[in-house]
């Protein structure tokens, strides 16, 4: 038998570790080439991840819960003598291997072995390290700091103990979460037998809080988030339409047997008048290279559409947008939003939008100032469609009213630009027939 390892590809541009949440294999089984052998999730998704070889599991080198580093050991297989290994043109033992060896190319990720090299990234302190299981245990003082995981440091920073004075029970000396209660209550490991979480939650609520990990979506987010604050110069337009008219031709759609198929909803429609409305605007569709010391435009429109989900804000993207007729949009939304749920949206589909639009009218908030995605020039947040009295035809009437906020980079953008845009926009979401005036190409949308 031949050993193979596999180290934990790059599954999104540029990330730098990710989570292993479960194994869909154990120890012993035999697997065939794209099989998916884990879920894990990256600071974008959780992805299914396939594997790179037929062969057999030999050894898993990582826990549920462990984050894992971009191109550390995470399964070794077993292979027959005499089979090719997949994509690695030479067979190599475990004694053999070099960190040259070019790496398994899997279905979508990485790269192929022309382009194996890889600069070496500097270890995180706090990423765990996997180890041949016959590497004896002294070799740990190599490590930056003892065997554990990190809810585990987590856990034994919150309980104020030493971590490198314990002596850890776990497979080759790793230290585990009841090592840490052990060594507050001063019971033995196998004493332990209700989880630190278990007991704060028996306690009484008052006076307590409670600790959430950052990681994963959430910490990506954050980071993102932070990054687009303290850089771009953020400012705001707001405008409130009455989007009667939008709403009646919603209304319409929902009846057409040739739609019967296709679930067109308002975020379609603002979605289809947003890209008309950046056609006079192509600014608004823009990044600021501060590097270059140029503002570089789009040829197309890559659509980002902000989505809460249980692990947090992602922002999935619908390329060429503007391409894309009224029913196609609406498709595409609707894909984007299950897989954005779900957790299943493909990492190459959470990079590369070039504006953005979010959609907290859906939880009934009125208007807001949303920050820009990263390396855009405008974001559009929708607010909730309400009933009120409104100015039509010289009376006062009930109509369907919403609030459009605008936020932009003030140095791509200017404030009269981010203004007339908005007003375009509105101009179309109010009277939808004014779409009709505008062609199928790249012209100037002629509302007068």
């Amino acid at each position: 038998m031949t050993l193979r390892e596999f180290k934990l590809p790059d599954l999104a541009e540029g990330l730098t570790e990710s989570e292993i949440v479960t194994w869909r294999v154990a120890v012993g089984d035999h697997v065939t080439l794209n099989q998916i052998i884990a879920d894990v999730e990256t600071a974008k998704a959780v992805v299914e991840l396939p594997s790179p070889f037929d062969g057999i599991v030999q050894a898993l080198h990582a826990e549920p819960g462990d984050t894992v580093e971009v191109g550390t050991r995470i399964v070794t297989f077993e292979l027959e003598d005499g089979a090719v290994p997949v994509v690695e043109p030479v067979e190599t033992t475990p004694a053999e291997t070099t960190p040259d060896d070019p790496e398994p190319n899997l279905v979508g990720y990485g790269a192929g072995p022309e382009r194996s090299g890889r600069p070496a990234r500097r270890k995180r302190a706090d990423a765990p390290t996997a180890r041949p299981a016959a590497e004896p245990v002294a070799h740990a003082k190599h490590a930056e700091r003892p065997r554990s995981t990190p809810p585990v440091r987590y856990l034994a920073d919150q309980l104020g103990i030493d971590i490198s004075s314990l002596t850890g029970t776990g497979p080759e000396g790793l230290i585990t979460r009841e090592d840490v209660e052990s060594a507050t209550s001063g019971a033995t490991a196998s004493d332990t037998t209700v989880s630190t979480r278990e007991s704060v939650a028996a306690q009484p609520a008052s006076g307590l809080e409670r600790r959430i990990p950052i990681k994963g979506v959430r910490k990506f987010t954050a980071a993102a988030m932070v990054r687009s604050a303290f850089t771009a110069p953020h400012a705001c337009v707001f405008l409130t339409v009455d989007v009667t008219p939008t709403m009646e031709l919603l209304s319409r759609l929902s009846e057409r047997r040739d739609l019967a198929d296709t679930r067109i909803t308002l975020l379609a429609l603002v979605a289809r008048a947003f890209v008309i409305a950046l056609r006079a605007h192509p600014e608004l569709n823009s990044r600021w290279d501060d590097d270059a010391q140029e503002i570089v435009t789009y040829g197309a429109v890559h659509l980002g559409i902000a989505a809460a989900t249980d692990r947090g804000l992602v922002v999935p993207t619908i390329r060429d947008a503007q391409a894309q007729t009224l029913p196609q949009l609406a498709r595409s939304l609707g894909e984007l939003t299950r897989d954005a749920r779900a957790g299943t949206t493909p990492p190459e589909r959470l990079t590369g939008s070039t504006i953005t639009i979010s959609n907290p009218g859906v939880f009934g908030v009125d208007a807001g100032t949303p920050i820009l995605n990263p390396g855009e020039a405008a974001i559009l947040a929708l607010g909730a469609v309400q009933n009120r009295p409104w100015e039509y035809q010289g009376e006062i009437a009930l109509r369907r009213v919403m609030t459009l906020s605008l936020s932009f980079d003030h140095r791509v953008v200017d404030g009269a630009g981010a203004s007339m845009f908005l007003a375009d926009l509105g101009g179309l979401l109010s009277d939808p027939a004014l779409a009709m005036l505008h062609d199928a190409g790249t012209g100037p949308l002629a509302l007068d």
